[in-house]
């Protein structure tokens, strides 16, 4: 795969992710529907995403080349990354208006 095009993927996966917690009522997507999900549930559903999405970026680049060894800064960046891309689903949830 182009490396270019696997940086896309893995975004474009990072996007769909980081927003899924927030449009989505059922615990950890296949468990019983919840009507108020708590907010705890949607940070340890976060959680999770993130680490899938960093292990689908880890699988893309292994098979690219080599893989890289990454510190803690990296993985501190993309957690700040990730949260940030899951901001329009946190506004849709918490902050839109007329919710009636």
């Amino acid at each position: 795969m182009d490396p270019s095009a696997a940086v896309w993927l893995v975004l474009a996966v990072a996007v769909v992710a980081a927003n899924l917690p927030y449009l989505n009522e059922r615990l950890l997507f296949v468990g019983p529907r919840r009507a108020p999900k708590a907010a705890g549930w949607r940070l340890l559903e976060l959680a999770l995403m993130a680490v899938l999405t960093f292990a689908v970026g880890s699988l893309l680049e292994a098979g690219i080349g080599q893989r890289h060894a990454q510190g803690w800064e990296f993985y501190a960046a993309a957690a700040c990354l990730f949260i940030t891309l899951g901001f329009p689903g946190f506004v849709w949830r918490y902050l839109r208006r007329g919710r009636g």
